[in-house]
């Protein structure tokens, strides 16, 4: 018998074949077909966390989503599998686009002049990224060409991860780009992004794209000195300027003026250090400070107030500028943070960071501080940090999306926290740990704010006596009052990876010491479509819980997730859509007390749930709950129940498999790429591999596929299909039967089944006329 040759260039790891995405795709240039047919992506409906009235923060665009908008293209999601693209996106939905011509259009319902868009390219073998471009059109017509790269995501390893593709756990996979039109846009206007070649990127998935009107550049203020005109700073990036800003704010601090930045993109290759003056530009989109040192990578772009070891810095005001930096990887010990240092009585208002580590990692002692009306997007870390003794500090009305760990912490490792406020913000996509969260500290204030999508390690709101240095011996750990009012969770909390359980969408944790000197009120809030738990106790006791006038509409798995002892007050908190019919989880017993007031129904049960096996969580992904929420009132209402799946619903699964060689292993059969495969041990029949489809599905129709390459000679499988909704009882769904794979026809074979529900599918092999061992490249379920 003949082995499939070429093995080691078909070979290859379940990360590698994910972020390399190699489908069978053209690489030269293509002739866009005019005339494409339209579509509709028919998303599954999903509250929006943009727009909230009363929440979060007010942002100046309009956000449409692709799983929405008119497109030839494939829906991918809803999903919130750790690790499947879908996973990372808005609402867990996208749009992926593989072949020149295919698009996503929008239609504008204000005027615009510019865009942001979310999208995601695969990375490359190297691990370095991949750059391309995607045709922006209007009207039909088109506009430009906008770059695009995946150069800023892919990470892969454990914590603080790497840039190799042949490691494990692929994720942090999109990226934003903005672009301005150049004349103002009417409503109305249909605006597209659209493939023209696959040479560069195997494929294009479109997340969202956020419309805004930008204002026109603002002026130099009278009096200001320029950096420019004054200092000699280049304005088209093409020499360093760094030295030249330092020599510009020095002098703004003693002469008393402000410094202004115009119009331009400044390659600035390391600190910028301020105080006591105005650094102010032109606006966000006109006045950017962009660079890396070209060979000490730990220094870039950023803007500095002196450490507090060097008395700090005050007095000073950032206002209406980007950093955009070039961080690629992430390395803790850096200081390649947009923001940093200490800076007391100073403000941040209306900056625009992106791609740098954190958007502002703040080291105290300082008091005073605040962030406001600005942007934070695809860092590699935080999306802001209060870092040692920060006091009486404000985030507010600040827009943080795609951060690399927690988006607003604060944390008071050795020195205490006191007074500090998160609000009115709106904080989306975490990609590691929590959306906001305070290690420690006094008197806190977290209210007013939207989070959603948390995607691993994490939840929502994060409350805890967890991480070095928080301690009431320092008087760093969490005490006095906490106050977090009126503020939204959607599809927040999930999969701890290490713990490999459910993060609760509010979550409490007394892992250093028990939470005991601290009253903590919860009001007035949603907690919406979470994940797994809506709340959840670990790792210590919490005491001095209230929660008041809480709405919680759909959980994954129970209301009440109890791990550790505590106390807890529930006044008007109202649970339905809770997906266990007994909504706690509690194995502590008595150790958690719980102080009933009026008005509650829904979340609680006496004896409450103690298993000791976690449950697979049930996911409404929005259809359900579909009354009250806040939602995108352009997304159409939500049904009662969502709509029958049509994608693959077995791809990104987790699967197990009876034996495998080398590198061969199960979860290449359900990575999308068909030139990956699972192959069992040689000589070794019966063989089987098992899919979980995550919930019973009527499953009606299998595709079986090998390597589509012709060096694969053509070969019969003797295969029978069982099925099962626990995992342990199977039954038969297709006898056992001689599939022919045929390179000549796509090397692809199509089982049919009854339609029975089923959540585990198992194929069980027992030969093969090609080679002694069983062999697949894909496994695709269907229920049409």
């Amino acid at each position: 018998m003949t082995s499939p040759p070429g093995r080691r260039l078909l070979r290859r790891s379940l990360s590698a074949s994910l972020s390399l995405a190699l489908a069978a795709v053209g690489t030269a240039a293509a002739v866009v077909m005019a005339g494409a047919p339209s579509a509709q992506a028919a998303g599954v409906p999903a509250p929006s966390p943009v727009g909230i009235p009363g929440r979060g923060a007010t942002v100046p665009f309009t956000e449409q989503e692709a799983e929405y908008a008119a497109t030839n293209g494939a829906l991918i999601g809803p999903d919130r599998l750790y690790g499947s693209l879908p996973s990372e996106a808005s609402g867990r939905q996208a749009v992926t686009l593989d072949s020149a011509g295919e698009y996503v259009e929008f239609t504008l319902t204000a005027p615009a002049n510019a865009m942001t868009f979310r999208y995601s390219l695969p990375d490359n073998s190297a691990g370095t990224g991949r750059d391309a471009s995607i045709d922006l059109r209007v009207n039909g017509s088109s506009l430009k060409s906008v770059p695009v790269t995946s150069k800023y995501g892919w990470y892969y390893g454990g914590y603080p991860f790497n840039n190799n593709p042949g490691d494990t756990n692929p994720h942090h996979f999109y990226d934003e780009t903005r672009t301005m039109f150049g004349s103002t846009l009417a409503a109305g206007t249909k605006v597209r992004l659209q493939v023209t070649s696959t040479a560069a990127s195997p494929s294009f998935t479109i997340d969202l794209a956020d419309f805004e009107q930008v204002g026109a550049p603002v002026g130099k203020p009278s009096g200001a000195l320029d950096v420019v005109g004054d200092f000699g700073a280049d304005p088209t990036g093409g020499t360093d300027s760094t030295a030249k800003f330092q020599a510009a704010v020095d002098a703004g601090r003693t002469q008393g003026r402000e410094v202004y930045i115009p119009q331009g993109t400044f390659q600035v290759n390391d600190h910028i250090v301020v105080d006591k003056v105005t650094l102010r530009g032109a606006g966000p989109w006109y006045s950017v400070l962009t660079g890396r040192h070209p060979t000490d990578r730990s220094k870039a772009v950023g803007v500095y107030g002196k450490y507090a070891a060097q008395g700090g810095s005050s007095n000073v005001t950032l206002k209406d500028f980007a950093i955009i930096g070039d961080i690629r990887e992430r390395v803790d010990n850096d200081q390649v943070n947009a923001i940093g240092g200490a800076m007391s009585n100073s403000v941040v208002d209306n900056v625009w960071m992106q791609h740098t580590k954190c958007g502002a990692w703040m080291d105290g002692p300082m008091d005073n501080f605040t962030i406001k009306n600005s942007r934070i997007l695809d860092q590699t870390a935080d999306g802001v940090n209060f870092h040692y003794g920060v006091t009486n500090s404000t985030v507010t009305n600040t827009f943080v999306r795609n951060t690399g760990d927690d988006g607003l912490a604060m944390w008071a490792e050795n020195i205490p926290n006191v007074r500090n406020k998160f609000t009115f913000n709106t904080v989306i996509l975490p990609i590691l740990a929590n959306n906001i969260v305070t290690y420690g500290g006094k008197d806190i204030t977290i209210s007013d704010n939207v989070m959603s999508d948390t995607i691993s390690n994490g939840g929502g709101l994060h409350i805890a006596n967890r991480y070095p240095g928080v301690n009431s011996g320092q008087g760093t750990a969490v005490s006095g009052t906490h106050t977090a009012a009126r503020n939204t969770l959607i599809r927040t909390g999930n999969n701890d990876f290490n713990w490999r359980f459910g993060v609760g969408a509010i979550w409490f944790s007394g892992l250093n010491e028990p939470i005991s000197n601290a009253t903590i009120n919860i009001t007035d809030s949603e907690i919406l479509d979470s994940s797994y738990a809506a709340i959840h106790l670990i790792e210590g006791a919490s005491n001095g819980l209230h929660f008041d006038n809480i709405k919680i509409d759909g959980a994954g798995t129970y209301a009440l997730q109890i791990q550790a002892p505590g106390t807890a007050s529930f006044n008007k908190v109202v649970a339905t859509h809770i997906a266990q019919s007994n909504p706690i989880h509690n194995c502590v017993g008595s150790g958690f007390q719980i102080t009933q007031g009026t008005g509650n129904s829904g979340w609680y049960a006496n004896p409450p749930a103690c298993t000791g096996v976690w449950p697979d969580p049930v996911w409404t992904n929005g259809g359900v709950p579909g009354s009250g929420g806040p939602t995108d009132p352009t997304d159409p209402p939500d049904p009662t129940d969502p709509p029958e799946e049509t994608g693959n619903l077995a791809q990104g699964r987790t699967v197990t498999e009876t034996s495998h060689v080398d590198v061969y292993g199960a979860a290449n059969a359900v990575d999308g790429n068909a030139n990956s495969y699972w192959e069992s041990r040689n000589n070794a029949f019966p063989q089987s591999v098992t899919v979980d489809l995550g919930a019973a599905k009527a499953v009606k129709r299998l595709v079986l596929k090998l390597p589509p390459a012709a060096a694969w000679a053509t070969r019969t499988q003797t295969i029978g299909v069982t099925g099962s909704t626990d995992n342990s009882t199977y039954n038969s769904l297709k006898a056992s039967a001689g599939y022919t794979f045929n390179p000549s026809s796509g090397n692809t074979a199509t089982v049919t089944l009854p339609g029975t529900p089923t959540r585990y599918v198992r194929l069980t092999f027992t030969g093969n006329t090609g080679w002694p061992a069983a062999q697949l490249s894909e496994l695709e379920a269907y229920t049409s």
